[in-house]
């Protein structure tokens, strides 16, 4: 099958042999990004350093002033971690060993646009406000994203893009010093706590029948029992909120991608990450597995310890030349599971997947390198 390993600028950059590793894994593609949120990376295989701090969600390339000036969100530039164009260069090192390049594009998460702009933030049934969640009903966030999408998907040489996160993000969140495991959320729970009662969002309630405030006050008493340790209520509010929330998501994947496709002119791929749950927030966000492949190329779908069950409410729905591609940790050490590639492929094959994806190609250690070489399946 197809494959492409996921990259940052920063692995490729001061490396001259990082395009050849990442083609010796047998990937024909790479999945560059070139939109991203802040992170703390390790560079096992880097000459010149092993760790990078991303200190805030940037763009790895200069940004068109012309698409920017006189707006008030818009991109942050990288600082020294990616400096300059870093994309287009890391971009163009790949292309010279034969590699495709793809952008990677993150959307819908950043704690500086919060942090600077608290008014654009999901705000929680409690009044708390989510600096890293933008809220995507809100429509001076939407024309950032729409903007955003366009320019950092269409870097020069890429085939085609990737937008992660480009739907609801909500409580669950990789933060530095996490201290909200002591209660144990279910699933219902996790979307209560990321529903968004900002200005924006009331009013959308409104249009749909549904009284904010007093659905707050619904949200909060459901989950009530969940901080005295017992069972979540509330999935009558999930079923009663969740047509607003997937009609505002779906609006914006149709914005972004269409804008993405003005600016890149035919042949250009659009994928995006996505779950089958339609109310699930986040990275991978929850699409109408009906109707997604009326809108993008495919879908980019999380397997967890290597089961293809989200796969196949996808598989069902995908017609002729979709792309389903299944992707896969390959890291060791958050998780993934190299040395069973093999098998965990023949399992997403028959669940409906027909590409790839490695996550992720720079994070991986030697051994974990050499065990996806070792499982025969890339190439």
């Amino acid at each position: 099958m197809k494959a492409s390993a996921f990259l940052y600028p920063w692995d490729v950059i001061g490396d001259p042999d990082a395009p050849a590793r990442i083609a010796g894994l047998g990937v024909g593609q790479v999945t560059l990004a070139a939109a991203y949120h802040s992170t703390r990376a390790l560079t096992p295989h880097h000459p010149r350093h092993r760790v990078v701090t991303a200190e805030h969600a940037a763009v790895l390339y200069p940004v068109d002033e012309r698409r920017w000036s006189g707006r008030t969100l818009r991109p942050y530039a990288a600082g020294r971690w990616a400096p300059g164009d870093a994309y287009g260069e890391a971009a163009e090192a790949l292309a010279a060993v034969g590699l495709d390049v793809h952008s990677w594009v993150v959307l819908a998460h950043n704690s500086r646009l919060g942090a600077e702009h608290p008014e654009t933030s999901v705000v929680n049934a409690y009044g708390d406000r989510y600096p890293w969640a933008p809220c995507i009903a809100r429509p001076e966030v939407r024309a950032y994203l729409v903007a955003l999408a366009a320019e950092a998907a269409v870097r020069p040489g890429a085939r085609g893009t990737e937008l992660e996160s480009c739907g609801w993000y909500g409580l669950a969140h990789l933060h530095a010093h996490d201290k909200i495991a002591g209660v144990a959320l279910d699933d219902t729970a996790q979307y209560l706590m990321s529903l968004c009662f900002c200005d924006s969002c009331r009013q959308g309630y409104g249009e749909w029948g549904l009284d904010a405030e007093r659905l707050a006050g619904e949200v909060r008493a459901a989950l009530e029992p969940v901080w005295r340790g017992g069972p979540c209520g509330g999935g009558e509010l999930l079923e009663a909120t969740v047509g607003y929330r997937a009609a505002v998501a779906r609006s914006l994947q149709e914005e972004a991608v269409g804008a993405v496709r003005d600016a890149a002119g035919p042949g250009f791929q659009v994928l995006l990450h996505a779950d089958p749950g339609v109310h699930r927030c986040g990275a991978n966000v929850g699409v109408d597995v009906a109707g997604v492949f009326g809108l993008a190329d495919g879908v980019v779908v999380p397997c967890p310890a290597g089961r293809p069950d989200l796969l196949r409410p996808f598989a069902a729905h995908a017609g002729a030349g979709a792309v389903v591609a299944a992707n896969f940790t390959v890291v060791a050490g958050m998780g993934g599971r190299p040395g069973a590639l093999g098998e965990d492929a023949v399992r997403a094959e028959g669940a409906g997947a027909t590409e790839l994806r490695l996550y992720h190609g720079g994070l991986a250690s030697g051994e974990d390198v050499a065990a996806v070489r070792r499982s025969g399946v890339v190439g």
